[in-house]
């Protein structure tokens, strides 16, 4: 798979081939350096686009597990307030051990 390597990366890459030329290069010469430099531009490129790629995807882990954590906070406080929204239980404990309290005076008697 052949990359298309921009015009201002040759523009560049030529532009350091021809700072680091010796005295006595030939043309050809720097051309080969220059395209040398090019493949070196173009991988550091590559490996910083594959870094990007690995950063994004341990923040979107870091998002969802977030999000995984909130909402399981969340179903928790909807299960306490389950329980504490049925006002009907306690009340009929309550009743219910009067009511038992006061069948035993009765029959003590």
């Amino acid at each position: 798979m052949a990359q298309q390597i921009s015009s201002e990366t040759k523009d560049e890459a030529m532009k350091v081939a021809k700072s680091t030329q010796k005295p006595g290069q030939t043309k050809e010469q720097t051309k080969l350096i220059a395209q040398g430099i090019e493949k070196g531009i173009a991988e550091y490129k590559k490996q910083q686009k594959g870094k990007a790629r690995v950063r994004d995807k341990q923040k979107k882990q870091q998002v969802r597990a977030k999000a995984r954590a909130a909402e399981s906070e969340h179903v928790e406080e909807e299960n306490i307030e389950d329980r504490a929204a049925s006002p009907y239980l306690p009340w009929g404990l309550l009743t219910l051990s009067w009511v038992g309290f006061i069948c035993y005076l009765i029959m003590m008697k």
